[in-house]
């Protein structure tokens, strides 16, 4: 074989491979919507929602009081009818039912049976920590939440979430005076801190991914909202 024909032979292989990895197909995440994510929840269509009292994973007692009284709203409004929070664990509390936790094995039908809910959510705090320091404090909430039809026992829905709030303080200083200031104003703002208003705005964070309920304009117009990409 002359060079001539060597180097065309070879310009027409590199010609070939080059057009060959040209038509491949790049390879792209799958989207997970709404609809591949909770499939079962759309074709169950829940209309009612019973939510139990939080499970209180947190070292702060108050936790499962404050967010409590924040729970009921954001999932009312995204489309679903909520039983009063308050009268459930009024009910709860006069079967000797304290704690959710205990209600984890339950068989859900039983929700339906006495409540006529067609799902119950169990939402658990993790954390409900307030962390001090000389010039700062903060508020950090965990909270863990789930769906579960009262027809099949499976979890329809889940999400969790974690924020931490910066509850301020003031500017770094050297004198002793100023570090007492700054003690005095650190306990001080966390005092006042509005932490239901804070469990208010994790609640939103939390429903963001939960598909619209029936009583809702957007119910069934949302099963291809993009939640995130496989990888």
């Amino acid at each position: 074989m002359n060079n001539n024909t060597f180097f065309l032979s070879l310009i027409f292989i590199l010609s070939f491979l080059t057009a060959c990895s040209s038509t491949q197909p790049t390879s792209q995440p799958a989207p997970i919507t709404k609809g591949s994510a909770y499939g079962e929840l759309y074709q169950e269509a829940p209309r009612s929602i019973l939510i139990l009292p939080p499970i209180n994973n947190s070292t702060d007692t108050l936790a499962k009081d404050y967010y409590l009284t924040t729970v009921e709203i954001p999932y009312a409004l995204k489309g679903y009818y909520v039983f009063p929070v308050e009268i459930v664990s009024d009910v709860l509390k006069q079967q000797g039912i304290y704690d959710s936790s205990v209600l984890l094995n339950t068989p859900m039908d039983k929700f339906y049976e006495y409540f006529g809910a067609d799902a119950v959510l169990f939402t658990t705090i993790n954390k409900w920590d307030l962390a001090y320091a000389v010039v700062a404090s903060s508020l950090t909430v965990s909270i863990d939440a789930k769906l579960i039809s009262t027809r099949t026992n499976q979890v329809l829905w889940k999400n969790s979430k974690t924020v931490t709030i910066d509850l301020g303080g003031l500017s770094q200083t050297n004198s002793l005076e100023g570090v007492l200031i700054q003690l005095v104003v650190t306990a001080l703002s966390s005092a006042s801190a509005d932490y239901v208003d804070y469990a208010r705005q994790l609640n939103w964070q939390l429903v963001s991914t939960l598909p619209y309920g029936p009583y809702h304009k957007a119910y069934l117009k949302d099963q291809d909202q993009v939640l995130g990409h496989r990888h």
